[in-house]
């Protein structure tokens, strides 16, 4: 645990007469914005801190404090208004044992934004500069550089803030210089953070279909279904009835196969499935006539063209133009009703009320567990056992829903991490040529609790969230917007001193 001290928020007096409430000018009643963490001048964060400090020193015997108590360790936002720049003080207390014995002081200092490299430190002089003040002549140096393998994408001349991110956060012993690329024997750790939905995803057109489904069942409770934008250049009846009309031609044996192998391929799933993921989330080749519906009719943007759709194929059936296959075990009442067609007699159907979503949801349902379990099983990844609990049908449908949502988010984390990363060491250091995020290296001398450490780091973002928010004026164009080649960093050096308690 550690205590953070920051300025408190003022907050308006609540308790005015309706006098003064008749004078407030239109711009007060408007809500106002979180200001967010508020520092306190750097003056009075030392006054504090050394107040702090003598509280913990158990010589200070003339404050008759009684028996010092072990705080934890105190952090002070600062405004950064001395010439250092310091935007925290810390103190931490030394102990042996039950006993205090000292305590150790942080100033954690920065400067920026800046575009000029020159101003970077020379690590020669930040190493001489730790010896001279910790008065030691061993310093052992250790370096941090964090890349980002995941980056923001520009939609329409803006940066869209990412939802998902992944990071390399590589470490090493031993810097001989600042900005160093780390060496091949470095430790590498992925940092993966994952928002289902991101368009840079090579599932995103699954995670699309999977959130029609999500609006289907949502339609069956509450009786109003958001309907996709349409995106095909053709309907989804165009589309049904060019599936229906090849399904005739192959009935009357004038269907020519051409090079399909006997097995038509799905278009909307070809364009669906990412090309940089085919090889591992391939398209099934044993699609029944109920998948290949769903894949026509998943871009239907209206209650009107969903019953234009189903209306269409009930009459092919009923009438047996078409004589499809299904799947052995399919539950959905679409192939209920295909079962029967075999048999030249079908139960009435009416495409009212719900009816209608019900048998969309049902065969999208069934091709995405289908699919799921095909790439899971296939990747040996899991068991069918082990996955009956997200294909179980033995609950309804909005149940069933998302249970395969919670399939697709492992989808997406074995996905992102087999293609995008491949998870080989070796992979990993072409990154380390580009600029990274956050650079850094430590300069430690001492062992165990005598042990104190000087930081230089180098980022492009603001370390402190309150600098920040104080100094948004100094934020250049180059730092929100990608086309500029030359970024801009902030420099932070966290210093470490010791007082011992004698």
């Amino acid at each position: 645990m550690i205590y953070i001290l920051q300025k408190a928020v003022s907050r308006p007096s609540e308790e005015s007469d309706s006098m003064e409430e008749s004078k407030a000018d239109a711009s007060e009643l408007l809500p106002k914005e979180n200001p967010g963490p508020l520092p306190l001048s750097v003056r009075r964060a030392k006054q504090l801190i050394s107040l702090f400090t003598m509280v913990q020193n158990p010589n200070m015997t003339h404050l008759k404090l009684g028996e010092v108590v072990v705080l934890p360790p105190l952090w002070i936002r600062c405004d950064g208004s001395d010439p250092e720049h310091t935007y925290w003080l810390g103190a931490e207390p030394l102990k042996a044992g039950n006993k205090i014995v000292g305590i150790n002081l942080y100033m954690v200092t920065c400067d920026g934004p800046t575009a000029y490299k020159t101003c970077f430190a020379n690590l020669e002089e930040l190493k001489m500069q730790h010896k001279i003040m910790h008065h030691s002549s061993v310093v052992t140096t250790k370096g941090f550089a964090q890349y980002e393998l995941l980056r923001a994408a520009a939609i329409e001349d803006t940066i869209v803030e990412p939802e998902s991110s992944i990071y390399v956060d590589i470490t090493w012993n031993t810097v001989d210089k600042i900005l160093e690329t780390p060496p091949l024997i470095s430790a590498a750790t992925l940092n993966i953070a994952l928002e289902p939905g991101d368009p840079r995803s090579p599932v995103y057109q699954l995670y699309r279909e999977l959130q029609f489904l999500l609006a289907l069942a949502e339609g069956l409770k509450t009786g109003v279904t958001k309907w996709p934008e349409p995106l095909e250049p053709e309907s989804a009846v165009e589309l049904v009835q060019e599936f229906v009309a090849d399904l005739k031609k192959k009935l009357d044996g004038s269907w020519v196969s051409g090079n399909r192998n006997g097995m038509e391929k799905i278009r909307c799933d070809t364009e669906a499935v990412d090309s940089s993921i085919k090889s591992i989330f391939s398209e099934r080749g044993d699609l029944d006539f109920a998948e290949q519906l769903w894949c026509k009719m998943k871009c239907v943007s209206s209650y009107q063209e969903l019953i234009e759709c189903f209306t269409l194929i009930l009459e092919s059936l009923e009438h047996g133009e078409i004589q499809p296959w299904i799947h052995h075990g399919s539950s959905s009442l679409l192939s209920k009703l295909i079962q029967q067609s075999y048999h030249g007699k079908m139960e009435a159907v009416s495409l009212t009320g719900i009816t209608p979503i019900q048998m969309l949801l049902e065969i999208g349902l069934d091709k995405m567990k289908k699919d799921y379990v095909n790439f899971f099983i296939g990747q040996e990844l899991a068991t069918l056992t082990s996955l009956d609990y997200f294909i179980s049908t033995s609950v309804d449908l909005q149940e069933q829903v998302h249970r395969v949502q919670k399939l697709h988010h492992m989808l997406e984390i074995m996905v992102s991490c087999t293609v995008l990363l491949q998870f080989k060491h070796e992979s990993l250091f072409p990154w380390t040529h580009s600029h990274p995020e956050v650079w850094k290296v430590d300069i430690s001398s001492g062992h165990g609790p005598k042990e104190v450490k000087t930081t230089w780091q180098v980022s492009t973002n603001p370390p402190v969230e309150h600098m920040m928010s104080n100094n948004t004026g100094l934020l250049s164009d180059s730092t929100v917007n990608a086309s500029i080649e030359e970024k801009t960093y902030f420099i932070t050096v966290v210093k470490c001193s010791q007082v011992h308690f004698r």
